[in-house]
């Protein structure tokens, strides 16, 4: 394919679908992104940047960017509310190499990868929604209002867990709904009490889990900023707001005084993102003309926090399969196979651990604060919980062409890379 320009559409302008537009553009294809909003936004407060997604934005030239915004998260802590007993503890540094994560808004994210497209003159199509696709020699989007555009070599869709387009392969199951979501803010960080290094949380059996994740900066010479959530039952919001704001803060307050600093920020429930989740793994992301990536593909709970970063690496697996292959078709085989493994088992992971930390269940978290907890501190558990977190329990890198970023160049950057 490196000898052939293509014509690539690409649905969604989130971080998939503008990270797979920039690598495309790269490679010398013509690429336009269409997107459902008026203008190209983000949506959510915060989430961290695994090694994983951190190489993939290495590999596209943006890693100094994105540290310049982002927190540098060391380690994640979790304790039970009411005895303090800890029953979280992954730490980076328990496997080799000088891994680590970023915590950033998801502004930040959204603003590097936008202004790199911008650069780089990837065209753009706003406020069109896309049903379906006519799918012949080429393949043509069909929008709502019955406009076509096309045709295309290839169709890219990245338009998230609600994807349309993956009905064009047949596959007409929704995400299963989670019995649990959360409430986020983005409020300003208040450090006292807090490490900036450092995702905590405090839990209430697995019914309650409260949060405080240090996200930098949405934007150069912005104020620094933490995503704050708290898990509840979609189902449960109205009964929340009837009980009044102050109710909802008592509660937060009662099982973690120092998260105060935060909750007072909060005035309104309208501050209150609701994050509903679902599960669902496309068997095969892959059909005649179309690639299916990110949550379009493959949804799930934000237990581990690889959805943008696994996004992220769908881009980077994509474009290398186009640039080594020596059809369409091959080149899309190939990224399906090269990122079968990888995604399934972090979805496997994922669902499996929901229920330790947001279910209904007594068993679970009686199991997690006792048996879990010890059996987190025996090697070599330690170094696979965190190559858990980091994304890497299994090698994504060497099946998608992608260099991992060098950690032992990023130790002199400083713990605090939120610095304007």
């Amino acid at each position: 394919m490196r000898d052939r320009r293509l014509d690539i559409a690409v649905a969604g302008a989130g971080p998939a679908g503008l990270a797979t537009a920039l690598y495309l553009k790269r490679a010398g294809h013509n690429v336009t992104i269409f997107e459902r909003f008026e203008e190209p936004k983000p949506v959510g407060s915060g989430l961290i940047l695994q090694p994983t997604g951190l190489s993939v934005l290495a590999d596209l030239g943006l890693l100094d960017d994105i540290l310049a915004l982002g927190s540098r998260i060391e380690r994640l802590h979790g304790a039970d509310a009411a005895s303090g007993r800890t029953v979280l503890a992954v730490r980076y540094d328990a496997q080799p190499g000088g891994r680590f994560g970023l915590a950033v808004h998801r502004a930040a994210l959204f603003n590097v990868l936008f202004r790199a497209a911008q650069r780089q003159g990837i065209a753009i199509e706003t406020g069109v929604e896309i049903e379906t696709l006519e799918i012949g020699e080429r393949a043509s989007l069909v929008f709502g209002t019955g406009r076509r555009a096309g045709p295309f070599d290839l169709v890219v869709d990245a338009s998230g867990a609600r994807s349309k387009l993956r009905q064009c392969l047949n596959d007409l199951e929704e995400p299963r709904p989670l019995t649990y979501g959360a409430f986020w803010a983005s409020l300003g960080w208040r450090g006292e009490g807090f490490d900036e290094n450092a995702l905590l949380q405090r839990y209430d059996k697995a019914s309650v889990m409260i949060g405080v994740l240090p996200i930098g900066r949405p934007e150069p010479g912005a104020e620094k900023m933490a995503a704050f959530f708290w898990s509840l039952k979609p189902a449960d919001v109205e009964s929340v707001r009837m009980a009044g704001l102050d109710a909802w803060k008592a509660r937060l307050v009662a099982l973690w005084p120092q998260c105060e600093a935060f909750t007072s920020q909060i005035d309104s429930f309208e501050q209150l993102s609701l994050a509903r989740y679902g599960h669902h793994t496309m068997k095969l992301p892959v059909g005649r003309h179309l690639a299916v990536i990110g949550d379009a593909a493959h949804s799930t709970s934000p237990q581990l926090g690889q959805g943008a970063n696994m996004a992220l690496l769908d881009a980077a697996a994509l474009s290398h399969a186009l640039s080594k292959s020596g059809s369409i078709e091959m080149a899309l085989e190939t990224y399906a196979i090269a990122r079968r493994w990888h995604v399934r088992i972090f979805q496997l992971l994922s669902l499996a651990l929901t229920p330790f930390y947001q279910s209904d269940s007594r068993a679970m978290p009686f199991f997690r604060d006792r048996l879990v907890a010890t059996i987190a501190k025996i090697p070599p558990v330690p170094g696979v919980l965190a190559s858990m977190v980091a994304g890497t329990l299994i090698n994504p890198f060497s099946r998608i062409g992608l260099p991992e970023a060098r950690w032992d160049l990023r130790q002199n950057s400083g713990h605090d890379t939120t610095s304007s």
